[in-house]
Parts: structure tokens; sequence; C-alpha cells
């Protein structure tokens, strides 16, 4: 169920995923004007204060309008040297939807509620998903296999299966390989309730990325897409491509820091994307892609109609 804060405010049941060192005020403010949820890592910011900056901007950017609602991600998580000060700005001034990854609490979500406010959280498997239920979670991002950055393993139909019927009213959505409006239609038939697009969104004049890297994802094809936890620690997709650069690799594979992962060293030569990026064929600006997005989700649920009335 798409919560009620958000019904009449999204021209596609999408968000647009908070992408490290992509996604910034230009990226969100255009989305949300574009009828689809515009997000960001609070650490593409890289002090509390620069954060706050951007939510008064994106804040005075959307005032007055009738744009979708924005949110923030943030990773809880007791390496996270940014946990406290970013969640105390984010509860002052009201960020409408938290997207939480790594951990989630019940006095979180309390704070956040207490407002008004939305809980996404991110998951990878059953567990987690049921640890954010039990925290009084809005809806569980089910990260599945092929999603761009740090994704899971699952299939998304078996996945969706599987949380369905534990997530019940609240909002299920679906995350990985997601690039095109008849994929949102497709992941709603299946039973979820939103999507999460990231890759599609990269090649945009409003990514923060370079121009190379958009050209990459434009190059780039499914059989590029490598998923590795030699890079942070965690699972993750990455393009082969920047495979062969120098980066400084964690200590000990397998344990993840998010200290370290915030480090934008980390990710200055190696690039992320998902296993849908070969459908990604152009730059359009995030209003474009927006109305596409829109256009292509509404052809598709005419066909489906088409065809349950034959």
């Amino acid at each position: 169920m798409i919560p009620e804060s958000l019904i009449g405010r999204l021209k596609v049941p999408a968000m647009a995923a908070p992408m490290f060192l992509v996604s910034g005020p230009d990226l969100v403010v255009e989305t949300c004007k574009g009828g689809i949820l515009g997000t960001f890592p609070t650490l593409n910011q890289r002090t509390p204060e620069s954060y706050e900056a951007w939510l008064v901007d994106i804040r005075k950017r959307l005032s007055g309008t009738d744009a979708a609602p924005f949110g923030v991600q943030m990773g809880i998580h007791r390496t996270n040297p940014r946990m406290a000060a970013d969640l105390e700005l984010s509860i002052r001034h009201q960020v409408p939807l938290l997207v939480t990854t790594l951990g989630i609490t019940r006095e979180i979500t309390d704070a956040v509620h207490a407002y008004g406010g939305l809980v996404f959280h991110d998951a990878t498997t059953v567990k987690h998903a049921v640890k954010a239920l039990e925290a009084n979670v809005d809806g569980v991002i089910a990260v599945c296999a092929g999603a761009g950055g740090h994704s899971g393993t699952y299939n998304p139909f078996a996945f969706l299966g599987e949380l369905r019927p534990l997530v019940g009213d609240k909002t299920l959505i679906l995350a990985g390989s997601i690039g095109n409006g008849q994929a949102v239609a497709g992941a709603i038939a299946a039973g979820a309730d939103m999507v999460s697009i990231g890759t599609r969104f990269i090649a945009t004049p409003e990514g923060m990325c370079s121009d190379a890297q958009k050209l990459m994802i434009l190059e780039s094809t499914v059989q590029d897409v490598v998923y590795t936890d030699e890079v942070s620690g965690i699972g993750a997709s990455i393009l082969r491509q920047t495979l062969s650069r120098p980066y400084d690799a964690p200590a000990q594979i397998g344990r993840f820091d998010v200290g370290k992962e915030i480090s934008p060293k980390l990710w200055k030569n190696i690039w992320s994307a998902g296993q849908g990026v070969g459908a990604v064929n152009d730059v359009l600006p995030a209003a474009e892609l927006c109305r596409r997005l829109r256009d292509e989700y509404r052809a598709a649920l005419e066909r489906v109609s088409v065809l349950a009335a034959a």
C-alpha cells in the first residue's frame, strides 16, 4: 500500500534512489517536480553543516509546488561518524522520508513519525526486512539481485513473493534493474507498491558525477556488471571496466566499515551500476526522463488492461 501522504503526489509509483556522489539538490528537485520521489544520501555533503544547507535549498526550491516529497538516506551503524548529527538535522528539518540502511531502531522510527515523516528501510534478506518491520518502518525496500551499488542476491519475484505477506498493508518497494516504465508496471503487477530507480538517473545532466562516468553508463551492458565484496567489504554491483583501477580495498574482505565506505576516495575510480545499465542509451534531463517513465508506465498498464479484457 502506498502511504497516505504520497497518494496523489506521485505521477509514477517510484523513487529516484539515493546514489552516493551522484544524487544532489538539482536531481532531487527535478525528479520531485516530475512526480517521482527524489532522494539523496546525507553523506553526499561532507559535513553536517553543508548537509543542512542542502535541506534548506531543496525546501526553498520545492516550496509552493505540487511536487512529490523528497527523502534522504543514512546508514544506521556504529561506524558511521555522522549518524547522530545527520539524524538530528533530519528530524529538526522534518525531512518527509528517511531511507535507512544497515540498521534501524524503534527510537528512530518513533522520532520521524512524531512529525509525520516516513521511514523506508533497505533490506537484502527476509531477516533484515523482518527486523525493520519490528521497528515499525513504513516501508521495506527489497534490494534484489541486479541492483546498483550495494545489492542483494535474491530474484525479485522470489523476494517479493516472500515479503508481500510479511509487509501486509505497509509499503513494499522493489529495487533492482528497473530503468523504464514497463519495468515499473511489471514490478507493480508482481506485488510491489512502488519501485526504486537508480542507474537510469545517473545519465542525467543533474547527476553530480563526471561526464566520463555517464558515458560509461551509456556504453556498458549487463555483461559489464560484476557483483563483488572486494571493493568495500560488502556485496556490490560494480562496472568491471573500473575494477582494474587503483583503490583502497578493505583490510579484511567481508568486513564492512561505514567510516571507510563513505570516503569519496574509495569511489573516485570505482563506479557502480545495476544490471539494467544496458537499456540506458541516452542522457536525458531529469524532468524529461520522469515524463518518459510516466508515459511508458501508462502505456504498459493499458497493454495489460487490454490483455486482461481479452
